[in-house]
């Protein structure tokens, strides 16, 4: 018999709600957590992302702030969520707002990035349920904009990203401050020796709940690798795009600046897309992330900073443009498709320099991925010539660089110069080396044709503006001397110290 959301003790308003979102039965992590959660106790829970972990917390959680007797001040904080990035603190807190839509309770969302005022503002107008970041909650103890003595409930999502994040510290002074007879939550995407480490420092005898093995990716999600040259991942990208008509697409890359060229040059492929990071304001990552889900932009280009927090409904592919370099955060890039039930693709471009990384992720998954070579992309195949503009097909090849020394290649003439008259030649100098004056022999050049430009002003200074250095002459790379050389210089020796 199918188990319902009221078959695990939640109030009506809670199952209302659930049922207005369109969700009829609890996910298999939601079943095993929420009585627990419920009955007062601590957990430890652990299931592949994409499994309705936050439902999991997030209903019991306002349950029981809803029938239990409060012993603070009218709308002071009594559960405070911790998570590691905005986007997932600001999903998290709508879904705070959207299963307590038939309760009375106040929440508020604490980030960095966004104006320090209005949070102040929000935080004195009452809250009893705070989402946050580690670094902006901390920055609002330290003003001393709002209180935690009255917290019930303590939840951090996603620990072994804020761990990954280098936020222990961070929690640990968060922690300092709580009151010891808290109700404690830990939920993750993945267990490691860190995070075991973290839940016996704060859990008090946990309830844990595990329904994956650790580091499991997703079965709804296909998995397939195309090995490529480096320098054609873009051209295989985009070419995979436009084939498949992929209208939605989330690529991960792993610096910012390669989010920025990797966006920028899909743009003048004619793919509509834009980057998401940690260097962008949080309005043009929040405007980023609308577009995105509205179908506005096909390609929406991630660090890791949006491998946790983006939730967007049956996204169907996800392209790691580059591997990351650990390999635990490879399941979660892929766990952001195949959510709620809806099959997803996650397709790896790896180059050759990539493969220890894709050795490193298949023995965390516990198996190899399948590999397909793209026609036209295989790896050490010479890339296809590029055509040639039309402007310079038609005209012909650019004259040829200027040289030292002023003089020019063969150049092509243009019609003009070919149906002019030859002007008449002026008549040719008799030919025969020019007569130098006595003077000593000057140091040999290199043996390659050319001399600096300044060598023969450096020795021969001319006292008004310089003069153009008649034809070469022949001899030992001499370009000729100025048309004037001061009376008192004439015929004198040069100086050799």
């Amino acid at each position: 018999m199918t188990q319902s959301f009221a078959d695990l003790g939640l109030a009506s308003e809670l199952v209302r709600a659930v049922a207005e979102e369109g969700y009829l039965a609890p996910t298999p992590v939601q079943a095993k957590a929420i009585p627990p959660i419920l009955a007062g106790r601590d957990v430890l829970a652990g299931a592949q992302t994409g499994t309705g972990k936050t439902a999991g917390f997030t209903l019991p959680l306002l349950q029981r702030l809803t029938h239990h007797a409060h012993h603070g001040g009218r709308h002071s904080i009594r559960a405070l969520i911790l998570t590691p990035t905005r986007e997932l603190a600001a999903q998290i807190e709508e879904s705070v707002r959207t299963y307590g839509r038939h309760l009375k309770l106040r929440t508020a969302l604490v980030y960095g990035g966004v104006g320090f005022t209005p949070q102040v503002e929000a935080l004195k107008r009452g809250v009893d349920i705070l989402v946050a970041t580690p670094g902006r909650l901390l920055d609002h103890l330290g003003q001393r904009t709002l209180s935690l003595a009255h917290v019930e409930i303590l939840v951090l999502d996603e620990a072994d990203r804020m761990l990954d994040m280098g936020f222990i510290h961070d929690i640990r002074k968060v922690l300092a401050v709580l009151p010891a007879n808290r109700q404690n939550l830990l939920f993750s995407a993945t267990y490691s020796d860190e995070i075991r480490t973290l839940a016996d420092s704060i859990l008090r005898d946990p309830v844990q709940v595990e329904v994956a093995r650790r580091n499991a990716e997703s079965e709804l999600v296909t998995q397939r690798v195309h090995p490529v040259d480096q320098g054609r991942k873009r051209a295989l990208l985009a070419q995979l795009v436009a084939a498949g008509d992929w209208r939605q697409v989330l690529v991960f890359t792993r610096t910012k600046h390669g989010a920025n060229r990797l966006a920028e040059q899909l743009c003048k492929d004619g793919i509509e897309a834009t980057a998401i990071h940690g260097n962008k304001s949080q309005g043009a990552r929040t405007r980023a992330l609308a577009g995105f889900k509205a179908g506005e932009v096909r390609v929406l280009v991630a660090t890791d900073i949006a491998a946790r927090g983006l939730d967007i409904e049956e996204l169907p592919h996800v392209v790691n443009y580059e591997l990351p370099n650990v390999p635990e955060h490879y399941v979660h890039r892929i766990g952001r498709t195949g959510r709620a039930g809806t099959p997803g693709e996650a397709i790896s471009l790896v180059s050759p320099d990539e493969y220890a990384y894709l050795n490193d992720i298949e023995k965390v998954l516990k198996r190899k991925l399948e590999r397909e070579v793209v026609p036209g992309f295989e790896p050490g195949a010479p890339a296809p010539q590029a055509a040639r503009p039309t402007e310079e097909r038609e005209r012909g090849p650019r004259p040829a660089p200027t040289r030292r020394g002023g003089e020019r290649g063969p150049q092509r003439p243009n019609a003009r110069a070919r149906h002019a008259p030859r002007a008449e030649q002026p008549p040719a100098r008799p030919q025969g080396p020019r007569p130098q004056p006595e003077r000593a022999r000057p140091v040999a050049a290199p043996d390659d044709g050319h001399q600096p430009a300044s060598h023969a002003n450096a020795q021969f200074p001319s006292s008004g503006p310089a003069q153009p250095a008649p034809p070469r002459r022949g001899g030992h790379g001499d370009r000729g001397r100025p048309a004037q050389v001061p009376a008192l210089l004439r015929g004198a020796p040069r100086r050799t110290n």
